[in-house]
Order: C-alpha cells, then structure tokens, then sequence
C-alpha cells in the first residue's frame, strides 16, 4: 500500500520512521528517497532545527497561496511540523491542489526523540523550536 494514497478524503499519516525511509533519511532500511521532506514551521525554528535536505515553505505562506519550492515541485512531498498539527493542514491543502502528500504524526519533535538527525541553519548541530 502506498503511503501516498488518502483514505476518508483526507492526507495519509506517517510516523517518522516511514517518513525517513521515504526521504532518504537516517538508517532507514527502506530509504526510497522519492519523496522531499516539506517542513512547514516559521523561519526561527526553521533556522533553530531541521532535517537535513528538508525543504522549507511555512505553512502562512502555503495558505496565502505560494507555490512550492522548485525542488518539492512533481515530487511526493512529505509534510513536517513542530507537532503534526500544522503539517496535518498543509497536506490537506496540498492534496486540494493535486499535490501527493502526506503528513509526519508527532512532527520534528519525534524526529528528534527517534534519533534521527536534526542540523541548524549553519549546519550544525539544532534543536526543535
């Protein structure tokens, strides 16, 4: 089954370690890498902690209508959050514009608790904000 697909008319969930194998990350034994980690947070936790590789759109700018980032476009994306309740909402906007997304229950800060990594904006090591 495909994580891809929606079920009740809503976004699919995944947990972190799913959403690692699929983007590439940590020791994933699954690490397809096919989809990009889309991270819907402000710019200051942004800057404070991310993953590496994520791309970053906050989920104000999405809602007022910006287009994705050149390296999300014709991908799967991934959505991640502080929690999973913003990305929970980016996804639902996504798949209204015929995106295939799914969000990340539990956010960056399961991310983090899992081990998975977590770099700041000058690529040392961050922190969830």
């Amino acid at each position: 089954m495909s994580i891809f697909r929606r079920d009740r008319g809503g976004p699919s969930r995944v947990t972190v370690q799913e959403a690692a194998a699929r983007t590439g990350h940590g020791n994933a034994v699954d690490s397809g890498g096919d989809a990009v980690l889309l991270d819907v947070r402000e710019s200051y936790e942004w800057q404070a902690g991310h993953a590496p590789r994520a791309v970053h759109l906050p989920l104000s700018a999405l809602a007022a209508g910006a287009g994705l980032p050149a390296e999300a476009q014709a991908r799967p994306l991934v959505v991640i959050c502080r929690s999973g309740n913003r990305s929970r909402r980016a996804a639902e906007l996504l798949v209204t514009r015929g995106v295939k997304a799914v969000d990340v229950i539990g956010g960056m800060g399961d991310w983090a608790g899992a081990g998975l990594p977590v770099v700041d904006a000058r690529g040392g090591n961050g922190t969830v904000a």
